[in-house]
């Protein structure tokens, strides 16, 4: 039974995720899904942005997006790029690329340009 890695799944189950943004909140827990902010003292702002995708052209072009918005909003964000399909999957996320911000997914299946992200950055609460 080894050979079909049965059990293996409950040893996945009980790690710990490690944090995902500067901020050291944990990803990929049931009370992140429901919750706006990632971080209880971020109260409002971003504290964490990522952009989930396959690694092609698009999503790609999603994340240099997603920075470009980063950097005209003047926030010292990081961007993180996430291309591990199980971690995307955990998001729920079917078409990429997604945009997360604060472990919200936010936008899914289309590039945006920079000032869409902007505008939807500013939107969120900054």
């Amino acid at each position: 039974m080894a050979l079909f890695h049965f059990g293996k799944k409950k040893e996945e189950e009980k790690k710990t995720p490690a944090p995902a943004c500067r901020c050291g909140c944990p990803t990929g827990t049931a009370e992140k899904t429901t919750n706006n902010n990632c971080c209880p003292e971020a109260k409002g702002e971003i504290c964490c942005i990522k952009v989930l995708g396959a690694g092609c052209k698009s999503c790609h072009e999603q994340y240099e997006n997603a920075k470009q918005a980063v950097n005209d909003m003047g926030i010292s964000v990081e961007v993180e790029y996430i291309t591990d399909m199980q971690k995307v999957m955990e998001y729920g996320v079917m078409r990429m690329p997604a945009l997360v911000v604060n472990e919200k997914v936010v936008a899914m299946g289309k590039v945006l340009k920079a000032n869409d992200v902007l505008a939807l950055l500013q939107k969120l609460g900054h």
